[in-house]
């Protein structure tokens, strides 16, 4: 059985830049990059997918901090590889339970273009 190409995708380099973001290079040689703040509000995690669906129905929505306090900005404090799948990253603000899957990485590209509304699915 053939695995789908976005879960046969695994990175070929990781790079943290804790107070900039993750840029990863694909073994198919493309490239990513992912700003901390981008990744911090996407993450995966299921508080902050109750977010953003919460923020879906309701763009007034109040947004908790995810700033570290005071007047640092939010930042990558670590990460660390999950098995041959996932990547977890440590922010500032102390949230730390989000897996990204290099397939949930490849979906939320912030450079992938949008599927068009004429596309047909396959």
């Amino acid at each position: 059985m053939t695995r789908p190409e976005s879960t046969a995708q695994a990175p070929a380099h990781l790079d943290l830049a804790k107070d900039r973001g993750l840029t990863v290079r694909w073994s198919d040689g493309t490239s990513s990059f992912y700003p901390i703040n981008y990744l911090r509000r996407m993450s995966p995690s299921a508080d902050a997918r109750v977010l953003r669906e919460q923020l879906a129905r309701n763009p007034l929505t109040v947004l908790p901090s995810t700033s570290s306090g005071g007047d640092q900005p939010l930042s990558a404090t670590g990460a660390e590889l999950v098995g041959n799948y996932a990547v977890r990253i440590r922010f500032s603000d102390g949230h730390d339970t989000g897996l990204y899957s290099w397939e949930y990485l490849r979906q939320i590209d912030p450079d992938r273009p949008a599927p068009s509304s004429t596309e047909q699915p396959p």
